[in-house]
């Protein structure tokens, strides 16, 4: 039997314990070798770049397991080529852990997209939602397009994903792992918080083919 799930307005500090104790023996009555295994080590075949938003958790929505996703989240999943912090989940997970797919997942109602479209100051999160206001320029013309506000809340959102993507295989990082023959796919997926569905944005790279001339390293 699963543990019983707490309610959101009933979590507390003590209740995030004993949940914790509850899901161990969960885990042990179902496998009891289940953290013998855990602990012997990782292998995930996949790095998982998404939104630190607490709907859009990784394991759950893909129905996989504690050491199959290598997990980065950010707020409104940015990727970008001075974030070091992303860049070295990047760099172990190509070429220590020898991932075979990295997914940029954004999520539709994403409040990160949603706050770059605006023109209201927020605090300093603004200087990182300048990385998606720079996506929504570079997609300006498209994005003038769409006079249905929520339907430009999702262009952007998925722009977002897709643009994150591209700054995946323009790293130095992937392009090294392409050279050498690695076998890396990228991808960029969205959510959808209404429907637990994800949209696969069909924009998956998987060679040094795929990368524009203007950022090819080495």
């Amino acid at each position: 039997m699963c543990a019983k799930t707490i309610e959101t307005q009933d979590i507390t500090y003590e209740t995030l314990l004993q949940g914790n104790k509850d899901w161990v023996k969960d885990m042990i009555d179902n496998d009891p070798a289940f953290f013998d295994k855990l602990s012997a080590g990782q292998s995930p075949p996949v790095l998982w770049i998404g939104c630190s938003d607490s709907r859009v958790p990784a394991n759950q929505i893909t129905n996989t397991k504690p050491g199959d996703v290598f997990v980065h989240r950010n707020i409104a999943n940015v990727v970008v080529h001075t974030d070091m912090n992303m860049l070295s989940v990047l760099d172990y997970s190509v070429n220590v852990l020898k991932v075979k797919h990295v997914i940029v997942c954004g999520h539709y109602g994403c409040g990160g997209v949603k706050a770059a479209l605006g023109d209201k100051q927020v605090g300093i999160i603004d200087n990182w939602l300048r990385n998606i206001r720079d996506v929504y320029r570079t997609h300006e013309r498209e994005m003038a397009t769409i006079k249905d506000a929520e339907q430009k809340f999702d262009r952007l959102v998925e722009l977002n994903a897709i643009e994150g993507a591209a700054n995946i295989i323009n790293t130095s990082i992937v392009q090294a792992a392409w050279a050498n023959g690695q076998e890396l796919a990228v991808h960029a997926w969205v959510y959808s918080l209404k429907t637990g569905l994800i949209k696969d944005m069909k924009v998956t790279s998987t060679g040094l083919n795929d990368v524009a001339p203007a950022f090819k390293v080495g």
